[in-house]
């Protein structure tokens, strides 16, 4: 009987404590991207705030489980519910970060994606914010091109039947509908910057019309200002552009 009384207690004590570390995962994880953005951290502290709020979640979901086989041994209701929750919230606060770290896994260290390795579109109203940049402007070379063919083969130009006017009239408005900064429009090409929701990484995107047999021929290029690789975000771009461009001829 005492012992039952005593396990209810602890239920309850460690059912407090996953929802307290549950609570400050939460905040340490959420706050990471918004602290670096508002340059209150490094990049550096950013991450140690995710790695911190990743050790607290798993903290949680430890005491979580341990409240739950106490609330069944002594038949408590409310700490169960309480573990539970706990357990469901580490799942749905680390799902997002643990499949980016699998996707980066799974694709080449590059950061710099195009539709045309050999003559990839140049940054030219961008030079100046790129050189300040960790990552290089002029397009890396062979060794990314040949990365680039292995993992994403299906990256490569676009064809429209439509003039270049009109194609370059509609990639100016698919710029503006994908919620990047329009910096240069002009002669065929554009350049624009896109900017991640979360931490607010500046990649910058250069496309280029040119006149072709079927109309008109769409290259692009996509590459993040700092970091090693981009766990595939340029080439989602490229291909979420793309679709849009030919939604846009339905």
């Amino acid at each position: 009987m005492h012992s039952a009384r005593r396990s209810g207690r602890w239920s309850a004590v460690s059912a407090l404590l996953a929802l307290i570390l549950l609570g400050l995962a939460a905040l340490l994880m959420g706050a990471a991207g918004p602290a670096y953005r508002l340059e209150w951290f490094t990049l550096s502290g950013a991450f140690g705030m995710l790695r911190y709020g990743a050790y607290a979640a798993f903290a949680a979901a430890g005491l979580g489980l341990i409240t739950l086989v106490m609330a069944a041994f002594c038949r408590r209701g409310r700490p169960a519910l309480v573990g539970g929750l706990a357990l469901i919230g580490t799942m749905a606060l680390l799902i997002v970060p643990l499949m980016h770290l699998q996707q980066a896994r799974v694709v080449p260290p590059i950061h710099d994606i195009t539709t045309d390795t050999d003559d990839p579109p140049a940054f030219v109203a961008l030079v100046e914010v790129r050189e300040a940049a960790p990552n290089a402007v002029e397009y890396p070379g062979e060794s990314f091109a040949r990365q680039q063919r292995e993992a994403y083969p299906d990256i490569e130009a676009l064809e429209l039947p439509i003039s270049p006017d009109d194609a370059f009239e509609a990639a100016v408005a698919e710029v503006h509908a994908s919620g990047w900064e329009l910096i240069a429009a002009n002669n065929g090409r554009i350049e624009a910057v896109a900017t991640t929701t979360w931490f607010g990484f500046k990649d910058d995107v250069a496309i280029r019309l040119r006149e072709s047999e079927g109309g008109t021929r769409v290259d692009m290029r996509s590459a993040s200002r700092l970091g090693r690789s981009d766990a595939g975000a340029n080439a989602a771009r490229i291909r979420t552009f793309f679709e849009a461009l030919e939604r846009h001829q339905e």
